[in-house]
């Protein structure tokens, strides 16, 4: 029987691993346990490549080596297995996982990825590589919702492949698009990978996800320039759409009315509401149009008044800071003249409720009055200050304290706002009753689904809940969107419970094997023999990244994102103080570059997804060459987030003060 390439590539790996390991071993004087140490690490590796299952091979591997480490004693061993397990289980954050994962399985059986597709490639149309633009929107969005690679790659490889190919679109090109974009979802969050590395390095989950936001978006936003430029340059390999293609069907009560696609919908929804051509139509159905119609405006004045608001609010602390500093640059001239309020520690004491002279504090003040006339300037009630004064002795009048709770708007507000209503002029300007009906399309399908992420991350971003609580209320929301849609039932929560718990035990014996074989490396001295031999070769804190880059990257070809966060991110981490590197900015740095783990060959699981439902005539040969030019992408967004760390870093600074 003949070997496939794939699996002749991986045994040539595994016997260079084997080389390099006992020409390692020949060439030290002694053998230590921290080369038996590396040997494990090596066995791991293989053992992987050889089809083994990722978590029990960690774990087999991490209890014979621990053993052997532990001289042969099988208790210390046991009890070491047991801490592992019970550390995984006490570990907060990995709740988020099933949670979130339950989330994108929902949100993948309410069908809203056709309607989504639809609706974006007919808003795109006149856009260069119109349909290859909208699978990449459309992954985008959809991973964000599920975080699923397999799902979103299968369900556009069954929607959108057919559409590019029958548009003439290349199969590279095709395959391409719809392959990266799928592998979006372990980058933006919410993404299980983050939750992964933060629970393995110990970094903030919350802090990830905010510093792997803006990151995502450049990474998306690359794919979809590239795309257009291409189209641009080349049309045969991303045709134009077709007129009869770009034709947005109007439903009959409109075309009663006499609209057309191109004719404007504000003045003649208006113009019908008032007129006598809606004796055919409920009034009740235009109001709805119009309502509609005027929906965006109508968002556009919300957001702008509560950002006023926002903007000319004045904190309760910050009004004080201010009064007082007024006081306090005011409190010379107190001094030299006016009426001045006495201070605690003498002068004039209230009298009691009984009467009579109240008893003077120690420090000072008074002396016991010895004559009627002080005794009536003692109980005599307060002379009340002059407005001058009490403006100048620190207390501010009602009319400076209601000012102080305000402030002007600042310049870039009303240039904001300036440039935001002439887009919404715009719109208005240039909504078709096509772009309305499009429009409708985007509201039954896009935002239902940026709102649910929304909640989601801006929860999460914003401090307002911690992940476990924003993924138990995606899950809710998923559950309210499958439901709205009419594909909530018994048999789609019980697929969804099931694919949740496979996946989440899949996940969470992951964390126990690796905590054990960690565990088990360290205890040998691999990790110290590890960090002896990089700090060793003297490298700048550049060249550490790049090495360390490199092999993740090289890593990615035989092994999946799961295999290389557990197993080589409690390695690489205790190196990061030695230099300098910041373990959030290292993660974004490992999420990019694990995008490359799902494309690159022979273990490019997005080929294989989508080679699964594509066309008998589409050959993996055809999808691995679409697939190299988005992995020169991916390379390209590294050196972007390395030249220019506010990318990822900005966000986190500015909400958490990092």
């Amino acid at each position: 029987m003949k070997l496939r390439k794939e699996l002749w590539f991986g045994f040539g790996l595994m016997a260079i691993i084997v080389v390099l390991v006992l020409g390692m071993l020949v060439s030290v004087p002694t053998i230590t346990n921290g080369h038996i140490g590396l040997v494990m690490l090596a066995l791991v590796v293989v053992a992987i490549m050889l089809g083994f299952p990722t978590a029990f091979t960690l774990m087999g591997m991490g209890m014979l080596f621990t053993w052997l480490a532990y001289e042969r004693d099988a208790n210390r061993t046991l009890d070491l297995m047991v801490q592992a397990a019970y550390k995984t289980m006490a570990n907060d954050v990995l709740i988020s996982i099933p949670l979130f994962v339950f989330m994108g399985y929902l949100v993948e059986r309410a069908n809203l990825i056709e309607k989504l597709f639809k609706s974006l490639h007919l808003s795109l149309a006149r856009v260069p590589g119109s349909l290859a633009v909208a699978t990449l929107v459309t992954c985008a969005v959809f991973a964000t919702a599920t975080g699923i690679v397999g799902a979103v790659v299968t369900l556009m490889g069954l929607l959108a492949l057919p559409q590019m190919l029958r548009a003439g679109y290349s199969v590279p090109m095709s395959a391409g698009a719809i392959t990266a974009g799928g592998c979006l979802g372990i980058l933006i969050p919410p993404s299980v990978l983050l939750i992964v590395y933060g629970a393995t390095a110990g970094v903030s989950v919350v802090q990830l996800y905010a510093g792997a936001l803006l990151p995502g978006i450049m990474l998306a936003g690359l794919y979809i320039l590239y795309v257009i430029i291409l189209a641009k340059i080349k049309p045969s390999l991303a045709p134009p759409l077709s007129a009869a293609d770009r034709v947005v069907p109007l439903p009959a009560p409109l075309v009663a009315l006499g609209a057309r696609g191109g004719m404007h919908a504000l003045p003649a929804l208006v113009g019908a509401l008032k007129g006598r051509r809606n004796a055919d139509v409920p009034a009740g159905y235009l109001l709805r149009q119009l309502f509609v119609a005027l929906m965006p405006a109508v968002l556009f004045a919300v957001v702008a008044i509560s950002s006023y608001q926002a903007v000319t609010r004045v904190a309760p602390a910050e009004a004080d800071n201010g009064l007082q500093q007024i006081g306090a640059g005011d409190g010379s001239s107190s001094s030299e003249g006016g009426l001045a309020e006495p201070p605690s520690e003498g002068g004039l004491a209230e009298p009691p409720s009984e009467g009579g002279l109240a008893e003077p504090p120690s420090e000072g003040g008074l002396a016991e009055p010895t004559s009627p006339e002080a005794a009536a300037v003692a109980s005599a009630p307060p002379l009340p200050a002059p407005p001058e004064a009490s403006a100048v002795g620190g207390a501010a009048p009602p009319d400076a304290a209601a000012e102080a709770t305000t402030r002007p708007a600042p310049t870039s507000f009303w240039v904001t706002l300036a440039i935001a209503s002439v887009a919404m002029l715009v719109f208005y300007a240039l909504l078709s009753f096509a772009r309305l009906e499009i429009f409708k399309m985007l509201l039954a399908s896009f935002f239902p689904l940026m709102v649910l992420i929304l909640a989601v991350l801006g929860s999460i971003v914003m401090g307002l809940a911690t992940p476990t609580e924003a993924a138990a209320v995606g899950a809710f929301g998923g559950m309210l969107l499958a439901a709205a849609y009419g594909r909530l039932n018994m048999t789609v929560i019980k697929e969804s419970v099931f694919l949740t718990a496979k996946t989440s035990a899949m996940v969470c014996w992951l964390f126990v094997g690796s905590a054990i074989f960690s565990a088990a490396f360290a205890l040998l001295g691999g990790q110290e023999l590890v960090e002896q031999w990089v700090l060793g070769m003297n490298l700048t804190k550049t060249q550490f990244l790049v090495l360390s880059q490199v092999i993740i990257f090289v890593l990615g070809w035989p092994l999946e994102w799961t295999e290389i966060i557990v197993i080589f991110m409690p390695i690489f981490v205790p190196l990061l103080d030695n230099f300098g590197v910041d373990p959030l900015f290292f993660g974004l740095l490992v999420a990019l570059n694990l995008q490359t783990a799902f494309l690159s060959p022979p273990v490019a699981m997005s080929a294989f997804y989508l080679k699964g439902v594509a066309p008998k005539h589409v050959t993996l040969n055809q999808i691995f060459s679409g697939m190299i030019p988005f992995m020169g992408i991916q390379v390209l967004a590294i050196i972007l987030l390395y030249q220019f760390p506010a990318i990822g870093l900005w966000l986190p600074q500015v909400l958490y003060g990092r």
